[in-house]
């Protein structure tokens, strides 16, 4: 999904299967989440105003604003799919750690999981930054992981992203 904020920043969403990291530790990231049958990553790319290689106090304002803007869309997503009876968290994209859910012994990687769900490359300085192909190193990676069906995921984001400013572009 193609959708843009009110400042005009691009915002990429996107449902993957798990890649084999998830898969492998599931259980060390969400340790309360056993034996899920069916689980799907959504991947939330946020165009960020300036590269986030950097660091600088207005990149570190930057990406703090980004992640507070994931957060609540997150909290939305994963509150509203838990109503419905589909086990669901958000990453803290500071942390690595799951919100909602116990944490466990292995933090999550967005940004390993961006590479591999979606083969971008990465730069690697202090932190590991993705590199998008329009926005270059202007991106801020966020990931949710939820076992509701990527039809039910897509509904429930298309019906709260204008909630947070973002509107969805035409094909």
């Amino acid at each position: 999904m193609n959708l843009v904020g009110k400042t005009g920043q691009a915002v990429q969403i996107s449902i993957h299967n798990p890649s084999q990291y998830i898969c492998a530790n599931c259980e060390q990231i969400l340790p309360d989440w056993k034996q899920q049958q069916f689980l799907w990553v959504v991947v939330v790319l946020q165009q960020s105003r300036y590269p986030l290689v950097e660091k600088t106090a207005q990149v570190e304002t930057e990406k703090e604003r980004l992640r507070e803007k994931f957060m609540r869309f997150g909290c939305d997503l994963s509150f509203n799919l838990r109503d419905r009876g589909y086990l669901t968290d958000l990453i803290d994209p500071r942390t690595g750690y799951p919100l909602l859910s116990h944490p466990g012994e292995v933090p999550h990687d967005d940004t390993a999981v961006a590479t591999a769900l979606l083969n971008y490359p990465v730069i690697k300085n202090k932190c590991r930054v993705l590199v998008h192909p329009q926005w270059g190193t202007a991106v801020y990676p966020s990931v949710l992981l939820s076992e509701a069906p990527p039809e039910m995921i897509e509904l429930v984001t298309r019906a709260i992203a204008p909630l947070h400013g973002w509107t969805e572009l035409p094909h």
